[in-house]
């Protein structure tokens, strides 16, 4: 098991990193260490918590449990298993269905997802797919169910966890505790470990 690329910084490292960095209270019950090492560079952190917010604030029909799980089936397709941990959790915490969370695997034919979250979740692997897989059927179909301001809602989080997936894969980040135990509660049966993020604990 290798250390991260570069090791996190405490959550009082920065006054403004910190006060922006309470937004991850509610959504995972702890500050991310990808958070912790962006703020090496304060205007990253700064920026990518606003981002982070502004995606993540919905003002349509996409719910919070849907975003979370197009973060999944995105950082699925990438193969990052740190943010997969981590979206599974989120989707928990913000009432997405013990069958989504369970069959998340099988979204495009499981009855605990609709035919408007199937046609988000397809976007999103295709989307996250190199080259992009994004064709006129995945479009038609995904406009069906969702309106352009809910669509730039979902390419927004598909684009939030493209960041992430790099920055997270390349990095090596150490995966904290609580997401380990989500990956392991949800995902471990589909073939999902901690990998090169395996918890490392920072003498900082």
């Amino acid at each position: 098991m290798s250390l991260p690329l570069v090791s996190p910084l405490p959550s009082n490292a920065n006054d403004k990193v910190a006060e922006l960095a309470t937004f991850f209270n509610e959504t995972l019950g702890f500050c991310p260490n990808s958070v912790l090492t962006m703020q090496h560079r304060p205007a990253i952190a700064t920026a990518f918590i606003q981002l982070n917010k502004a995606v993540m604030n919905n003002q349509g029909r996409v719910t919070s449990a849907l975003k979370r799980l197009i973060g999944y089936v995105s950082s699925s397709k990438t193969g990052c298993q740190y943010c997969q941990a981590h979206t599974i959790l989120a989707a928990e915490r913000y009432g997405a269905t013990t069958e989504q969370l369970a069959y998340i695997c099988q979204y495009s034919t499981h009855p605990a997802f609709s035919a408007a979250e199937r046609a988000a979740l397809d976007f999103a692997v295709a989307a996250s797919t190199a080259p992009n897989a994004v064709n006129s059927g995945i479009i038609e179909n995904l406009r069906q169910h969702w309106d352009e301001g809910e669509i730039v809602e979902i390419l927004g989080v598909i684009g939030l966890f493209g960041y992430l997936n790099r920055w997270n894969d390349s990095m090596g980040t150490s995966i904290e505790p609580g997401a380990i135990n989500a990956g392991e509660a949800h995902l471990k049966k589909h073939g999902w470990s901690p990998g090169k993020h395996a918890y490392t604990k920072h003498s900082s």
